[in-house]
């Protein structure tokens, strides 16, 4: 990885660009006083010590005593785990005391950017109760191995019509009983038709609806609803192109 995503990615569990970038130096070397941080950074003195004070009360460094006083990083794992799990009794608090939750809006939201898309999906997935049918390109659904596992623990219903079947999902054998796999096209058909490839469609319970297509692009774009008759009209559409995959599958056979 690039050093600029590095520190870019760094800053995500609450460092500052400066921070981060003494936290990389601090990785790179070890053990280094304030003076020689400064000199290897190019960041000022006053700076790099306010940095580093700051990297010591983020949990990111560990203050040596000695004839000088050297700082050490800890390691990028320990640091991301502590905060990761600091943040999660934080969202426990929270959601123990944020106001009353408010009743699902009916109307119709624009979810814009392939990352907060990826992020609605996983919540809809990790909170549905009943069932699922998830339409997507067989690389797109390949990447949410782990949710679909957890809805199978779940007992939850798994629909999936795509070009192929991911084999990463058969390799699970709670996974491979619990799919219901509607096959529309080959791989090289939805490769082709590009904008077909592209799109995603799931309901969940029959009360959410996702679609929009995910190129892995910040210009992505999704329309997200729980408006009873755009719910109603989408799953009757879901509902009679499988019932196309029957018909063609049974002319084949």
């Amino acid at each position: 990885m690039e050093e600029a995503a590095f520190i870019e990615r760094l800053s995500l569990f609450g460092l500052s660009r400066q921070e981060a970038l003494i936290y990389l130096c601090l990785l790179k070397n070890s053990e280094l006083t304030g003076y020689e941080v400064a000199k290897l950074t190019g960041i000022s003195r006053s700076n790099v010590y306010n940095g580093l004070a700051a990297l010591v009360e983020h949990g990111a460094a560990y203050i040596l005593e000695g004839a000088s006083t050297k700082y050490t990083p800890v390691c990028i794992e320990e640091f991301c785990d502590n905060r990761i799990r600091n943040l999660k009794e934080v969202e426990e608090l929270l959601v123990r005391n944020s106001p009353k939750k408010l009743a699902t809006t009916e109307g119709y939201i624009t979810i814009e950017g392939y990352g907060h898309i990826c992020d609605k999906i996983h919540h809809m997935l990790l909170n549905a109760g009943q069932r699922i049918y998830f339409s997507a390109s067989r690389a797109f659904l390949e990447k949410w191995q782990e949710e679909l596992q957890g809805l199978a623990e779940r007992q939850i219903k798994i629909v999936l019509i795509s070009d192929e079947l991911p084999v990463a999902l058969t390799q699970s054998e709670v996974l491979r009983e619990k799919i219901i796999f509607y096959q529309i096209g080959r791989r090289t058909d939805w490769e082709e038709q590009g904008e077909r490839g592209r799109q995603l469609r799931l309901i969940i319970d029959s009360t959410y609806v996702l679609t929009g297509e995910v190129t892995e692009s910040s210009s992505d774009t999704c329309l997200y609803s729980a408006q009873k008759n755009f719910v109603n009209v989408f799953k009757e559409a879901m509902r009679n192109e499988i019932e196309l995959i029957k018909i063609k599958e049974k002319s084949e056979c």
